[in-house]
């Protein structure tokens, strides 16, 4: 099967860089319906974390977040990748782009199990529609 390529809209939020605040937040989104296709949480500047969260539906999470009262930067895009896990996979698709020379910003991709791999693919705004049209985004 081949890959399955959405092009989503992530929103980033920060937070102290504390125990608990990660789950607070999910908690949260959680409680009010929000389904999160992913979510990544990084340290940022000192004493700051940032979350970056892909909903299934922006216009909830950005109701959700309001009532939350969490300062949300973006909408910005990622690419979200599903496919059959196999050796190559990712390579398969990085050069999709490299050879459209296009430059991808960040990737994080891991097996989803039972033969599934899943990544989330960041390029520059710049070149969104050009990567869409390359990797067949829907």
């Amino acid at each position: 099967m081949a890959e399955s390529v959405r092009k989503l809209e992530y929103f980033a939020v920060t937070v102290p860089n504390k125990r608990g605040e990660g789950a607070r937040v999910l908690e949260a989104l959680a409680a009010d319906g929000v389904n999160l296709v992913a979510f990544t949480g990084f340290p940022a500047a000192a004493g700051r974390a940032q979350l970056d969260f892909v909903p299934e539906d922006s216009a909830a999470f950005r109701a959700a977040a309001e009532r939350l009262k969490l300062r949300l930067r973006g909408p910005k895009t990622v690419f979200i990748i599903q496919g059959d896990d196999r050796p190559g996979a990712m390579a398969a698709v990085v050069k999709r782009l490299a050879d459209a020379k296009i430059n991808i910003v960040a990737v994080d991709a891991a097996s989803a199990g039972n033969g599934r791999y899943s990544a989330m693919l960041w390029v520059k705004p710049k070149d969104v529609d050009q990567a869409s049209a390359v990797l067949g985004a829907s």
